[in-house]
């Protein structure tokens, strides 16, 4: 069975209120998708084996847990770089990959444009981010992508989906999890989460 997560901590949901509202500035936006990025790091990555390693404590010796694989974060471009600085203040070490896609403003099909992630993908855990699932599309072709390369596995990240976006990208990927802060009431004629946020890049970068 398809696997979404929504994340309903207050601090969470009261961060992306905050958000939401159309008045609130690039610089306090970004702030605060920093800050919700953190709390998804820690959620995305509870399940993560651990193994053993052994130090010595300033009492005795030990065998201490530690993660022993590295972890690959994926942004999809633009946007989702706002995420990616959160979780990597979590996760300092982990490989980074960008995907540059963009919706096409007549078919709404994504066009990808860049394409650079570590070379070994295979067999390690992929988290993939992305601030919005709307239509689904984006996040459908960089995932189609990065299975060819055969990971372990993937999740997907993203601060807000639509209902559509969500049944759209389990139709063709059932097997990979998504976690959100929200899904929300659905799509609008030009395909923009209703009540969502507005365009995250823009709103990020300060763009229009």
């Amino acid at each position: 069975m398809p696997e979404i997560s929504i994340v309903r901590h207050p601090l969470v949901q009261h961060k992306l209120t905050i958000m939401r509202d159309k008045l609130t500035p690039s610089i306090e936006f970004r702030r605060l998708l920093r800050e919700i990025s953190v709390y998804f790091a820690y959620e995305a990555t509870k399940d993560i084996p651990l193994g053993t390693l052994p130090i010595e404590t300033p009492i005795c010796a030990m065998q201490a847990p530690v993660i022993e694989q590295k972890i690959i974060l994926i942004s999809i471009l633009r946007a989702g770089n706002g995420i990616l600085d959160g979780m990597l203040d979590v996760i300092p070490t982990a490989k980074v990959g960008h995907i540059g896609l963009y919706r096409d403003p007549i078919s709404l099909q994504p066009v990808e444009y860049y394409f650079k992630v570590p070379q070994e993908v295979e067999g390690k855990d992929l988290l993939l981010i992305d601030p919005m699932l709307a239509t689904g599309n984006s996040a459908i072709a960089a995932t189609t992508r990065l299975l060819a390369l055969r990971p372990r596995s993937i999740r997907f990240i993203c601060l807000v989906a639509s209902p559509e976006g969500v049944a759209a990208f389990h139709r063709v990927h059932p097997t990979v999890p998504i976690l959100t802060a929200a899904v929300d009431r659905g799509l609008n004629e030009h395909s923009y989460i209703v009540p969502g946020l507005g365009d995250a890049g823009d709103r990020i970068y300060g763009t229009k």
